[in-house]
This record gives C-alpha cells, sequence and structure tokens, in this order.
C-alpha cells in the first residue's frame, strides 16, 4: 500500500494533504524520515508515525448531513463554527472526521462526513465524473436564452491561492435548467464535476449574476430529500455508495 493511501486510510487527512505531510517530513516508516508519497508500506510488518504518533487503521464510518448556513467544511477553523459541531462530540472525539469536498460558508445541503481518506479520493477527484448537483436562486430573472448561452460554457480564470493557483479553465455545466418555483425565473438546477472551487457562484458572476441561496441537492445519484437542515444519518459504505451510484434519498 502507498504510504499516502495508508494514512488517508487512518483518517489522517485526504490523499492530497497525506503527501503534503509526508513531503514537510512528519512521517516515519520504521524510524525513518520517508518524503516519498508513493512508498510502499505494509501495515502489518511496518511502524508508520505521524508527528511521532503511531497510526493505526481506523474503523471507517460514513455520515450524511444536511449543511446549514453559517457553518464552514473545515475541521476546524478561527474564526466560524465547523461542520463537525454539528455533530455529537462522542461521534467525534476518537475518530478523525473531515467534510468531503467542500460547500462554502453561505451554502446549505448534502454533505458527506468521513475519516476514510480512499473514499474521499473517489468522490472528489474529477476524473471519477461524480456529478454534484445544485438548485441555485440568481438575484434576478434568467431567460432560456441565457441558459442556453450557460450551458454551453465558457473559460473562467481560477484563482485558488491553497493550491497556488493562477489560471484560465474552460468550464460547462453537464445540466442546467430554469426550475418551476417562487420566485419565478430565479430557480436554476445546475449539475457539475469539473472539481473548481466556488464553481457555481462562479460561472453565475460570469453570466452577470450574483447566486442569493445555494443547495447542494445531490452527489452522484444520492440525492437530499428527508433530512432537516443539521440533521444527519449514518450510513454503512456499502449503503453510501450505492445509493451515490445506483440512486437513493436521505
Amino acid at each position: 500500500m502507498r504510504l499516502n493511501a495508508y494514512l488517508a486510510s487512518c483518517g489522517a487527512a485526504s490523499r492530497r494533504k497525506s503527501e503534503i505531510m509526508i513531503l514537510e517530513g512528519r512521517v516515519q516508516v520504521n524510524g525513518k524520515i520517508v518524503l516519498a508519497p508513493y512508498f510502499d508500506v505494509s501495515p502489518e510488518n511496518d511502524e508508520i508515525k505521524l508527528n511521532g504518533k503511531i497510526l493505526k487503521a481506523q474503523e471507517h464510518v460514513y455520515y450524511v448531513m444536511n449543511k446549514p448556513k453559517g457553518y464552514v467544511c473545515a475541521v476546524s477553523d478561527k474564526y466560524d463554527p465547523v461542520v463537525l459541531e454539528l455533530l455529537p462530540e462522542n461521534l467525534r472525539k476518537n475518530t478523525r472526521l473531515y467534510p468531503v469536498g467542500r460547500l462554502d460558508r453561505e451554502s446549505e445541503g448534502l454533505l458527506i462526513l468521513t475519516n476514510d481518506g480512499t473514499f474521499t479520493q473517489s468522490i472528489t477527484h474529477p476524473s471519477n465524473e461524480i456529478s454534484k448537483s445544485y438548485e441555485a436562486m440568481l438575484n434576478h430573472e434568467i431567460n432560456p436564452r441565457q441558459i442556453e448561452s450557460w450551458s454551453k460554457g465558457f473559460e473562467l480564470e481560477i484563482i485558488d491561492p491553497e493550491k497556488n493557483l493562477d489560471m484560465r479553465k474552460f468550464v460547462k455545466p453537464l445540466s442546467i435548467a430554469i426550475m418551476n418555483r417562487e420566485p419565478e425565473n430565479k430557480w436554476i438546477e445546475i449539475a457539475i464535476c469539473d472539481g473548481v472551487k466556488r464553481e457555481v457562484r462562479l460561472m453565475a458572476r460570469h453570466m452577470g449574476f450574483r447566486v442569493e441561496r445555494l443547495i447542494r441537492r445531490k452527489i452522484g445519484n444520492l440525492q437530499l430529500e428527508n433530512l432537516r437542515t443539521g440533521e444527519y444519518v449514518s450510513l454503512s459504505f456499502s449503503q453510501l455508495y450505492s445509493k451515490i451510484l445506483s440512486g437513493g434519498m436521505v
């Protein structure tokens, strides 16, 4: 097993963040610092430490939540409450949970929390083409001509200081349509799988709109239907993956 994958399987972090911790020299294998994220390890035979503490594989857990506004998708934050605080302390006390992907502070809806880094990678990496569907209320009415233009895609300037990104990228929704919902002609349903941070808000701005409310309704074929704001449900891996791939509601 690759070292970064093992760290992720122990709930230390996602694979990407595990790679960073390895490159920072924070990981030892059998007493020696290893700087190669893809270094092969045998969990049964090797002693693997992070920050001087032995890592042990955790039992994987999966929670699906209806995230409310006002919470950030992070393990901790200096200024705002984090989504983990919506879980009882006994569920997060001895488990390194983290959100799968991101919804920004003002966004709502479907969110998965887990300690399974491999699962997180399979859901968030754009190459796996797991779509995310949103309902967005715009600041003024949109018409079919604008929907058609939006559906064809366009280039966006992508700036992400965390990833040291400043680039232009062509983005195109998988689908977009006006919803039959009040206020009339302000609500759209849009599906994406590009993996661009704040993509729906950036696309809306490019088209001359501002998103006033954003709700993630689906991850793959898993649909938010029954959970009230702030509620969560625990699922097994097989239950969750089946709903994402084949369909199901929470």
